[in-house]
């Protein structure tokens, strides 16, 4: 038996990356239907975008045509939430609010500040940490899928995102006005003599 049918080389590229990019199409959107119609929409679009062995990074290009994808649904599903208009319910009687609660101008406002302050605290952290919270926060991979992405062990890519996450919570803190809350540090041993 030949290793290529354990390892994935010899395999065509959508068997190579099929069920990886559908699990994770599925823990972003959180219906497996859409996740299969939206993985066979990338390999469409990357077939048809480009001929079979000119591609550098296929699982790159496959996962950055994924993401559009899944952020393409997310605005149209907003946009089709903002034009509904809410039905009478069987008592007759209508919502009188004109979307959901998430919908309201305090509520949408909160939010951007809070996603600009993440993306500020973002911006000041150093790369590595950086790249983990990426991987593991909004690409939605788990902790062992980030450390095989970064080439470093779990427990690195746990220390990396207590780095994120820390700094993430204490501008957020901020944000609230609650006082922040100092960065959890090594006990240090007294220095002799």
């Amino acid at each position: 038996m030949g290793s290529s049918s354990t390892t994935g080389r010899g395999l065509p590229l959508f068997e190579r990356y099929y069920r990886e990019l559908l699990n994770f199409l599925a823990r972003k959107l959180g219906d497996r239907e859409l996740a299969a119609d939206l993985a066979q929409e990338s390999y469409a679009r990357v077939y048809t975008a480009h001929r079979p062995g000119e591609v550098a990074e296929p699982r790159a290009l496959l996962y950055t045509t994924a993401r559009n994808l899944v952020t393409d649904h997310h605005r149209r599903m907003a946009v089709r939430d903002q034009v509904l208009v809410p039905e009478a319910d069987d008592t007759g009687t209508q919502d009188n609010r004109i979307g959901p609660a998430s919908r309201e101008p305090d509520a949408l406002l909160d939010g951007r500040q809070r996603l600009a302050a993440i993306e500020q605290v973002l911006g000041t952290l150093p790369p590595r940490p950086r790249e983990a919270f990426v991987l593991y926060k909004l690409d939605g991979l788990s902790r062992a899928e980030v450390a095989a992405a970064m080439g470093v062990s779990v427990k690195t890519v746990e220390t990396h995102l207590q780095i994120a996450m820390q700094a993430c919570l204490r501008r957020l803190q901020e944000l609230d006005g609650a006082p922040p809350v100092a960065p959890a540090r090594a006990a240090r041993k007294p220095r002799s003599g």
